[in-house]
């Protein structure tokens, strides 16, 4: 027997390796899993033996309670105790680990790895410590930052969500995005179904999903979803730029499952997608912030060489305080109103010449306030002139001086290394805006998706208003409301202002 003090003051090492009953190190199987067995009811000497036992088959056990530990082990406690006692040391915030009995580690013990966990293993919570939420059926009512407290469940109906846009079940796909916003927006970890009681946005079927992932850790269908081939290859023919959900669906129908199949089937493609599935890699690589900076550097000396005093405006996640993205937008607008006109063609001429664009489309804006305003329905997309690109942006350049960046590029515009490129192709939007309706389309262009869906739906139903990017008009007034800034947008519609960092709905 070790002698207490003895015991107490063992190391418990973290990172590749563990110690063992001897001392010796043994190699850390599992660093995604690191356990803390909690010695009330359990007692010094069983939870020194257990600690050991879990060391000698390489876990990573912690004789001291920390925000490392992912698994907290008891014996004769509920859960409700365990909890009691994690918020009397501090560690509040650590509410969100495993809570399990000790059932659950003495199967992994056997197993040599950690045991799937079930409803079985988890420590019960009394009603009474279940905290009941209220929150407002629109998004837009809702404060929703980038800390998600409900992450194994929002991700969980977020994949059902485009597995049913991707099969052009939009009805669906929404309720899901609905039901997975609403828990973003809440403000501690659901453990409960009895918290969930008289939310709205939950549908049988949402429910259905998180009451298995709750019981069990994962859902089936989502995980049965996972392993489709039909969401695999929808997956991967719709990363390809300038394909949408239904030219995959044909050529999943014409026994195209992936990126070789399609190079060899004879497929036409268009330009976009030709050049889709040349950057396909790259494309499907998140963009950093960093990069998302460098590339604005470049669009503002762009707009700036071709018109003088012209704005740049990140949007997008990124404004949103996202740290990556899948493409980066920009909102392009002159102070004097008319002066943007002519302004797109000019700045792609630029950096064409300049050699930063793999691919360019532009469409011309098509918006006319008198015909198009309130007449047209409550959408996400609008009618600015706009480039759909594809940057070339030289690697590890991103917190250089521009112009150094500049002078680079242009110079080795058609060199590669040997053994690998020295660029990365990014997707980037180009929005131009007339002065006019340019806090339109920033409250429009920053998102998220769901919440600008959410801020049209509270226009229409409880203001008798249509909302766009380009406007917004009052149907009782028969008139168009103007504004210069989101928060007069926000005034118009009687809703309180949520800046950008929280609209992640």
């Amino acid at each position: 027997m070790v002698p207490l003090k003895r015991r107490k003051t063992l190391p418990s090492d973290a990172g590749n390796t563990v110690s063992d009953s001897s001392g010796h190190k043994v190699p850390n199987k599992f660093s995604q899993v690191v356990l803390f067995l909690l010695e009330r009811k359990m007692g010094a000497s069983r939870k020194f033996f257990l600690s050991q036992l879990g060391r000698n088959k390489g876990f990573q056990v912690e004789d001291v309670f920390s925000e490392s530990v992912t698994h907290v082990i008891s014996e004769n406690n509920c859960g409700t105790e365990v909890r009691t006692w994690l918020k009397s040391q501090g560690r509040g915030q650590s509410l969100r680990v495993h809570l399990l009995d000790v059932s659950w580690y003495t199967e992994s013990m056997r197993a040599g790895y950690p045991v799937e966990i079930t409803h079985r293993h988890k420590l019960q919570i009394s009603e009474a410590e279940v905290a009941l939420f209220s929150v407002s059926s629109y998004a837009c009512q809702r404060r929703t930052t980038l800390d998600n407290h409900n992450s194994n469940l929002t991700d969980a109906l977020s994949l059902l969500a485009e597995n049913a846009e991707l099969n052009n079940e939009d009805g669906r796909g929404v309720a899901f995005r609905r039901a997975a916003a609403l828990l973003k927006a809440l403000p501690t970890q659901v453990i409960s179904m009895s918290q969930l009681r008289g939310l709205p946005c939950l549908g049988e079927h949402s429910l259905r999903v998180i009451k298995d992932v709750l019981e069990n850790g994962v859902s089936s269908e989502v995980e049965s979803t996972k392993q489709s081939k039909r969401y695999k290859a929808l997956k991967i023919l719709t990363g390809i730029f300038g394909v949408g959900a239904k030219t995959a669906d044909r050529w999943i129908r014409a026994g195209i499952y992936n990126l070789e199949q399609l190079r060899h089937s004879g497929q036409t493609l268009n330009r976009a997608q030709k050049a889709g599935l040349e950057h396909y890699d790259d494309l499907n690589e998140p963009v950093t912030k960093a990069e998302a900076d460098a590339i604005g550097e470049i669009v503002q000396k762009a707009v700036d060489s071709v018109l003088t005093g012209s704005q740049v405006a990140l949007s997008g996640g990124f404004r949103r305080g996202k740290l990556t993205g899948h493409d980066v937008d920009f909102l392009i607008t002159h102070p004097e109103e008319g002066k943007e006109v002519g302004l797109m063609p000019k700045v792609v001429a630029w950096l064409e010449s300049q050699g930063f664009l793999l691919y360019q489309k532009t469409t011309r804006n098509s918006y006319l306030e008198s015909k198009d305003g309130p007449a047209r329905p409550a959408s996400n997309m609008d009618r600015f002139e706009r480039c759909f690109s594809i940057f070339k942006l030289t690697k590890g350049k991103e917190q250089e001086n521009t112009d150094q960046q500049l002078r680079e590029l242009s110079k080795n515009y058609q060199m590669e290394a040997a053994s690998h490129k020295i660029w990365r192709a990014v997707r980037v939007d180009l929005v131009v805006s007339p002065i006019s309706q340019f806090a339109f389309a920033v409250l429009g262009w920053t998102g998220s998706k769901l919440f600008e869906r959410e801020l049209r739906r509270w226009a229409g139903h409880e203001k008798n208003m249509s909302l766009s990017s380009h406007a917004l008009f009052d149907n009782t007034q028969n008139k168009y409301l103007r504004a210069t800034s989101e928060e007069e947008i926000f005034a118009y519609l009687g809703l309180e202002y949520i800046p950008p960092s929280e609209r992640n709905a």
